[in-house]
């Protein structure tokens, strides 16, 4: 008897001619090719290296979109971009040693923030491996063991005919939730070799998807459905599985008051009602959720920031909605649920019956708000304010930003309006500086469309000044607003509220108007009175900008005790 699936797996007259014949003068580096192509992938990021000639002389062959950045932790940042804004599995380039090492910030990054990256490595030839006593440029004993911590999986080729499965392999891994980036890891002799394998033909590498279990959502259902001060806080796990419809759905059956961490931004309306916007830093907020008899956590590990620095003690019962096993109950006890976003909140609305008005949800989240804006008004905040809102007002709704770690970045966090999921980015998964402009130039790669918006420090700034030559390169609608304020911003603050001075902040920087120029890269500076309508007309200008805004910006006062965040 022959099923179904055999007669889908069994090769046509065609295809096994192909097969039996294929086409001259490829090599290891085409199989990576045809797999990707297999995949769906059409755009690939990274840098030349002399291991991964054969890749690159296999990509150059290819309709492959090939963007080459300028340093390699830049080009793990906008694939890191180009996975957040597309939902693709990004596949990024690396040659061995320096170069793959390079990287690594920038994969700490997506795998914090759940961004589906693709690194595919080059590797010593294969008869060097696992020496490093044989002399190689780049060689390292254990090159994999260094990326074996930060990401998903770890994918090892040794010969020509395992190159399609294991990037395969890994293409499911990165996009099965919660994404992230992963590992593969190809010697050059494997690359250059001339390949007699047939063609890679396309390749099913559909993700898992990660159910819930029905009897704990049945226990969370009735937990949420018999609660009478019910909240939700939503994470990132709610933009990556794209469920802000679901989330909305649910608060509003349940009348309960939501609050969004900060890689969570614009998962829930910001206006609504039910809004506790993203004020986790507050202790006001803190306080609401502590004296919530039920707290659902949906797509959040309730880490650092997302628990205002680990004082948030529930009173009430929690649940965990998290994908990431690793991080079910990780920093509180709670009814754990594993499981991806959209299809538990799928399965809480479709076990919960009648919807819950209570008028008073709503009102006790004005007064909560009202007690934040008085708290931010009592600290001369208004320079800080009026930077952020003409930000607002000069990017369109649809707009994506990406932001540094810089002042700005850390009150966009608390207090910008995102409008749509999926429209602001930040390096607060991870911390490192550098990410704004290289994630910027991914998103613009991944949706030409529109323009985007990148937000640096001056400090943040340099570490990514060399992109400039990319997006020039490649044209990219990108504006880059630096804010000057000469030096190390954050750590200045840290260090003068921890220590009474600083160390290392104070920083001599370069005439970035001129920098940008000799990119042929228009740029101008702005003031805080000028800036909504000069951001306006950069975003609107077809091309990479530039904009330079000299301020020295504060912090808002924590509402905590325990000592800042290193950065």
């Amino acid at each position: 008897m022959t099923h179904d699936h055999d007669l889908e797996l069994r090769p046509t007259a065609r295809q096994t001619a192909a097969a039996l014949a294929p086409a001259p003068g490829r090599t290891g580096g085409d199989l990576v090719v045809e797999t990707l192509y297999g995949l769906g992938a059409t755009t690939v990021f990274g840098l030349p290296g002399q291991h991964a000639l054969g890749l690159l002389d296999a990509v150059r062959r290819s309709d492959l979109r090939y963007v080459g950045l300028r340093v390699e932790n830049n080009a793990g940042f906008a694939a890191d971009a180009y996975g957040r804004v597309s939902g693709e599995a990004a596949p990024l380039l690396l040659s061995t040693g320096p170069g793959a090492l390079t990287a690594l910030p920038a994969l700490q990054e997506a795998a914090a923030a759940s961004a589906p990256v693709l690194a595919i490595a080059s590797q010593v030839p294969v008869a060097g491996l696992g020496g490093g006593r044989r002399g190689h440029l780049h060689e390292l004993r254990d090159q994999q063991a260094s990326f074996r911590d930060v990401v998903k999986s770890v994918h090892t080729v040794r010969t020509q005919s395992q190159i399609p499965s294991a990037i395969a392999a890994a293409w499911e891994s990165a996009l099965t939730a919660p994404h992230g980036p992963v590992w593969v890891e190809i010697p050059a002799d494997v690359l250059s070799a001339e390949a007699t394998l047939p063609g890679v033909t396309a390749m099913d590498a559909t993700p898992h998807e990660v159910v819930p279990r029905p009897e704990l959502t049945a226990v969370a259902a009735h937990l949420l459905a018999h609660a009478e001060r019910p909240a939700i806080i939503a994470g990132g796990g709610v933009i990556r599985s794209d469920a802000s419809g679901k989330l909305r759905a649910l608060a509003e059956k349940l009348s309960a008051p939501v609050v969004t961490t900060f890689g969570g931004k614009g998962a829930f309306p910001w206006e609504h009602p039910l809004s506790l916007q993203s004020w986790l830093e507050d202790r006001h907020v803190t306080d609401f959720l502590e004296d919530a008899d039920v707290v659902l956590v949906v797509g959040s590990g309730l880490g650092e920031l997302s628990s205002n620095y680990h004082t948030f003690a529930p009173r009430g019962r929690l649940i965990q909605i998290e994908a990431d096993a690793g991080k079910l109950e990780a920093n509180l006890p709670a009814l754990g649920i594993h499981a991806d976003a959209r299809l538990a909140l799928t399965a809480l609305l479709e076990t919960l019956d009648d919807d819950r008005a209570d008028p008073s949800a709503a009102a006790r989240v004005r007064d909560v708000l009202a007690r934040v804006r008085t708290r931010i008004g009592s600290q001369d905040l208004g320079l800080e304010q009026d930077v952020l809102a003409a930000v607002r007002s000069a990017l369109p709704d649809r707009a994506p930003s990406f932001w540094d770690m810089t002042i700005l970045s850390y009150w966009a966090w608390s207090a910008f309006d995102a409008r749509r999921p999926n429209t602001m980015h930040s390096a607060q998964g991870a911390g490192g500086l550098g990410y704004a402009f290289p994630a910027a130039i991914g998103a613009a790669v991944a949706d030409p469309t529109g323009p985007v918006l990148a937000v640096s420090g001056d400090g943040g700034a340099l570490y990514s000044i060399a992109e400039l030559a990319t997006a020039r390169q490649h044209d990219l609608d990108v504006t880059w607003l630096i804010v000057d304020d000469g030096g190390y911003g954050v750590l200045r603050d840290y260090l003068t509220d921890a220590y009474g001075t600083t160390a290392g902040t104070e920083l001599t920087r370069p005439d970035f108007v001129a920098l940008a120029a000799a990119f042929d890269v228009p740029a101008a500076l702005t003031t805080p009175e000028t800036l909504a309508a000069d951001l306006a007309k950069s975003l609107a200008a077809p091309g990479p900008s530039v904009l330079v805004l000299p301020a020295v910006l504060k912090l808002f006062a924590p509402t905590h005790t325990d000592p800042a965040p290193a950065v």
